[in-house]
């Protein structure tokens, strides 16, 4: 026990200091709470304002989205009606120019697909193939159009239970119906869009009943079906979950007993409404970033009284020796932590160098392959241009043997050109653009595939615009492209007793090249344009003509996408920045 006469003269007495540093605790207690109370009660509802402006105006926002697209699509039923190409195919009998006209709109309006029926309801062009043919004698589209002369407006459900949105009109000939315009609007693509955002957003009938919405599970519901029928763990869970915490705040709405935001908006259309749910989670981490540095200004207050409460305690010194003793345990055991470090920096540059040198060599393995891939093609049609040559020379026909040779000499530079694109592949390298004519090179890349396709015996169906389409790249490049696509569908066809091949060039906001057979279809769409991904047997590719394509449409500036038909086959579409007038001139 101490004894009074070695109290430190110059420290308070402790009763003193006692109540002082209680009063002062408590002071600085009660602040702390009225000041966080206060904070929180005002900034809750300057930040649940904001959002609900927000969310107000997001809904404006999607909904006039939503009507314009609607309206917009209304009066294209009622320009199709009058055009006359379309009247005179229905007239005649003769639809083999109308599905290619029907797909040159459908770029231009922006609709999911156009349908001509004729006065029995059965497709006659279509801008999906796979519907041509079909009959809709018996559809409400057909039916009520061919009663009304106004453009009429049907929803329907699909077989995979989505909602098809249609507009159609009949078309008349001197007072005849001879036909019935279909256009679907594709309304789906602002369901994917809503699926990127934090807020649930839905779309009613004048009967209440869901017909579009961020979750799909809410398509054909009424609100507080679809509120109850959707797991606590799904998307919708996460975009309107409110905080739980004590300062909860109070919903419009409630899913599982969560509080949300509800706003709902009319749109002048068939009675339709937009709804939104808007989590209160925004606002409550805006109050909670406020509240904790309010939090961490008095804890550091606090702190503070504390250190000068205990400044000229022994304790205080005890634990000055203390810490001396683990910061020096501590400086050792950092020592030896930067000696182990230095070693393995050592490792590591070690390791990098010689991942340097197994990325070089992978770069020349791929390169060689690269070469050995892209020759092939011209070899095998100059092996070909060869042996013409050699029978026009037998049969004394040397001038058209010259036109042969002429060939093979143009294949020699372009095997040239070829090698010089793989070295730009390998190094990404950019060579100065051209504007080139999409028309004119898949004439080329087709003249280069003749020998191939007229072995196989394969039918080549070719839609190209008549106004030249052109774009700013490369045009050895481009035929490469085309080339590899070509191959591709015709080894998909192998094997096929009627093999097709359709070669589509449209022109709108893009150049669009389609390559369309009626194979297989492909079983790995993930994979497809990795290098060295292959489905052929080993010695008859090494999967490197995709990679080389997609490398080469992304330098350009676009992108190559692939997908299965409807029926069957697969489907390779190439899209490039189209060169109009004023860009050319600007170039």
């Amino acid at each position: 026990m101490t004894a009074p006469s070695t109290q430190d003269p110059d420290l308070p007495r402790p009763s003193a200091a006692s109540w002082r540093a209680r009063l002062a605790l408590t002071v600085l207690c009660v602040l702390a709470g009225l000041t966080i109370w206060i904070t929180n009660s005002l900034l809750t509802d300057r930040f649940t304002q904001n959002t609900s402006n927000r969310a107000e105006l997001r809904l404006a926002l999607y909904s006039g989205n939503l009507l314009s697209e609607l309206r917009r699509n209304a009066i294209v039923p009622q320009l199709l009606a009058k055009d006359p190409e379309l009247i005179g195919a229905l007239t005649t009998g003769d639809f083999s120019q109308s599905t290619a006209r029907l797909i040159s709109f459908v770029e231009e309006i922006g609709a999911a697909s156009l349908v001509l029926l004729d006065e029995g309801g059965r497709a006659v062009a279509a801008t999906d193939r796979t519907r041509l043919g079909t009959n809709y004698r018996s559809e409400s589209f057909f039916v009520e159009a061919l009663r009304s002369n106004a453009t009429l407006f049907f929803v329907s459900e699909d077989a995979t239970g989505s909602n098809r949105f249609t507009y159609s009109r009949r078309i008349d000939d001197q007072s005849q119906s001879i036909g019935v315009i279909v256009v679907e609007v594709d309304l789906h693509k602002f369901e994917r869009a809503w699926a990127g955002i934090s807020d649930a957003v839905y779309v009613s009938d004048s009967q209440g009943t869901s017909m579009l919405a961020s979750e799909p599970r809410w398509r054909g519901l009424t609100e507080e079906a679809a509120l109850v029928r959707q797991p606590a763990q799904g998307a919708i869970e996460r975009a309107i979950q409110a905080t739980a915490d004590w300062a909860q705040l109070p919903g419009d709405t409630y899913f599982q007993g969560e509080a949300v935001m509800r706003k709902d908006v009319r749109i002048p259309f068939r009675g339709w409404r937009m709804t939104s749910f808007t989590s209160y989670n925004s606002v409550r981490e805006k109050v909670n970033a406020v509240l904790a540095l309010e939090i961490m200004g008095f804890a550091i207050l606090l702190a503070l009284a504390f250190y000068l409460l205990s400044r000229k305690s022994a304790v205080r010194m005890a634990l000055f020796q203390r810490e001396s003793v683990e910061l020096r345990a501590l400086n050792m055991r950092l020592q030896r932590e930067i000696a182990e470090r230095e070693r393995m920096q050592q490792s590591l540059e070690v390791a990098e160098q010689s991942l340097a040198q197994s990325s070089k060599l992978a770069a020349l393995g791929e390169m060689s392959a690269a070469v050995s891939h892209e020759l092939n093609q011209p070899l095998a049609a100059m092996k070909t241009y060869l042996a013409g040559a050699g029978l026009l020379l037998r049969r004394n026909r040397p001038d058209e043997a010259l036109s042969s040779f002429q060939r093979i000499d143009d294949l020699i530079e372009r095997m040239g050109a070829i090698t010089k694109q793989l070295k730009s592949y390998a190094r990404k390298g950019g060579d100065d653009f051209a504007p080139v004519d999409m028309g004119g090179a898949l004439a080329s890349a087709l003249s280069m595939m003749e020998p191939q396709l007229r072995q196989r015996h394969v039918q080549i169906s070719r839609i190209v615009p008549e106004a030249p389409v052109s774009v700013m790249g490369d045009r050895v490049r481009i035929e490469q492209v085309m080339i590899n696509l070509l191959r591709n569908a015709l080894d998909a066809t192998e094997g096929l007793d009627d093999p097709e091949i359709d070669v589509i060039l449209a022109a709108g906001e893009t150049a669009i090249l389609t390559v369309r057979d009626n194979g297989p279809g492909i079983e790995n769409l993930d994979e497809l344009f990795e290098p060295f991904f292959t489905t052929k047997q080993p010695g008859d590719g090494v999967g490197l003509g995709l990679a080389i394509s997609s490398g080469i449409v992304n330098d350009l500036g676009g992108r190559l996408t692939a997908r299965n038909g409807h029926d069957r086959g697969a489907v390779f579409e190439v899209q490039l920045p189209i060169l109009n007038e004023d860009v050319e001139a600007a170039e």
